[in-house]
């Protein structure tokens, strides 16, 4: 009986430190506030990952530089643009936003593993989620994406 019990706390203790590890893991996170501001001080780089017809949808940041993770020449083709961004360097600062921190938090992750060592997450999003509000609903500054 004690040995089913000190399994199962230790099952829950393995499982408990695994998912703090796993958090850590997905790398910082910003708020739209934080991000506009660190990207108006030039302290990183706003990226909006989202779609063309999402950016003409919305709006986007005026401090955000635009490219499509979905880029219809791949995955290579969008890191291509954004190494150019950042003058290939992987060590600068990066934050991604997208509709509501989904594809964002993926691609933080993805960036990480290829050697990206300084990537934000915005996971509030243009339109909201469980993070919070969103840029849109925060009020934070639009312009129209008639180009994209």
């Amino acid at each position: 009986m004690l040995y089913k019990r000190f399994s199962w706390l230790t099952a829950l203790l393995a499982a408990l430190l695994l998912s703090v590890g796993c958090s850590e893991a997905a790398g910082p996170n910003l708020s739209p506030e934080e991000a506009l501001a660190k990207a108006q001080a030039g302290e990183i780089t706003l990226i909006d990952i989202r779609t063309p017809p999402e950016w003409r949808q919305t709006g986007v940041a005026p401090v955000a530089q635009r490219i499509d993770m979905a880029d219809p020449k791949g995955p290579s083709a969008f890191l291509s643009k954004l190494l150019d961004s950042v003058g290939g360097d992987k060590s600068a600062p990066i934050a991604l936003i997208c509709r509501t921190g989904n594809r964002s938090t993926y691609l933080q992750e993805q960036l990480q593993s290829v050697g990206f060592t300084n990537v934000y997450n915005v996971p509030e999003g243009m339109a909201g989620s469980k993070a919070g509000p969103g840029w849109i609903r925060r009020g934070l500054p639009i312009q129209s994406c008639t180009n994209c």
